[in-house]
């Protein structure tokens, strides 16, 4: 299939695309429907949040096949945006993350070539959440990246900020959070290092992508507020950096699985139940 060489080198964009509007945590829930008819899959169905939807030459895509075995039924495909019937609805308007277009994908009567089966038929779940096992690993790496632009303004900024004739990078209050943030900074990076050092050696790695994903996209999220919170009223306004800086880290904690989600994933691997 010409798609993996041409996402590999660049020439197109691909998309995921999993969620709908009753079938987020619960991915099992996928209501998009694919029948076989002669040598092609006919789609129907809706999906939202799609990462480059609007943009992509390339979409992956679940759908159920078999509805009587829930989850089992359901199957992966390749899309690709010329098809019949594929249709790219409306681009969200987010708090955060504007450079990253998310858009709703509809398919009405969408006709897919029977080749474009991702795998066998009812494997598409599997497949996808062994895909967002990885992507937690991302997630980890992109609220790390954030948490640590935060910082690096914050201590610009408290070199440069004067109160009481002082820097405020002098005083102990300011300095305390800079040791949080740098503390928890560190033990976030080792973290993601780990879970990725696990996914490359071949070892089961679920668990603790999880944990790296949980603990670093909080650990964003209380950066930031510091961060604000050195800059004081500066920290509110466009002017600076660190309010985008908050609004962008917010979804670390959503995708690829609520911070929630990431708990029970983690608790379950933790006492034996999966």
């Amino acid at each position: 299939m010409r798609a993996a060489g041409e996402l590999a080198s660049g020439e197109a964009i691909g998309a995921f695309c999993l969620t709908e509007s009753h079938a987020g945590s619960d991915a099992s829930n996928t209501k998009t429907t694919a029948v076989l008819k002669g040598d092609k899959y006919i789609l129907n169905g809706t999906k939202i949040f799609v990462t480059n939807g609007g943009w992509a030459r390339y979409l992956i895509a679940t759908a159920m096949t078999d509805p009587g075995k829930g989850s089992k039924g359901i199957s992966a495909f390749v899309i690709e945006n010329d098809f019949p019937g594929f249709v790219i609805g409306s681009k969200e308007k987010k708090l955060g993350l504007r450079a990253s277009g998310t858009f709703e994908i509809v398919f009405d009567n969408c006709e897919v070539p029977k080749a474009n089966l991702l795998g066998t038929e009812g494997g598409g779940f599997r497949t996808f959440m062994k895909t967002l096992e990885a992507g937690r690993i991302s997630i980890g790496a992109f609220s790390l990246g954030i948490a640590q632009a935060a910082m690096e303004a914050s201590i610009k900024f408290g070199k440069e900020r004067k109160q009481f004739d002082t820097a405020i990078v002098e005083f102990q209050a300011t300095q305390l959070k800079i040791a949080d943030m740098a503390t928890e900074i560190h033990a976030s990076r080792l973290l993601i290092h780990d879970a990725a050092h696990r996914k490359d050696a071949g070892e089961e790695f679920g668990r603790y992508a999880a944990m790296a994903k949980l603990f670093a996209s909080e650990m964003a999220m209380r950066v930031c507020n510091q961060a604000i919170q050195i800059h004081g009223g500066y920290g509110f306004i466009r002017e600076y950096p660190v309010e985008r800086f908050y609004r962008d880290a917010k979804l670390g904690e959503i995708g690829e699985g609520t911070s929630e989600i990431q708990r029970i994933i983690i608790a379950r691997s933790v006492l034996g139940m999966q």
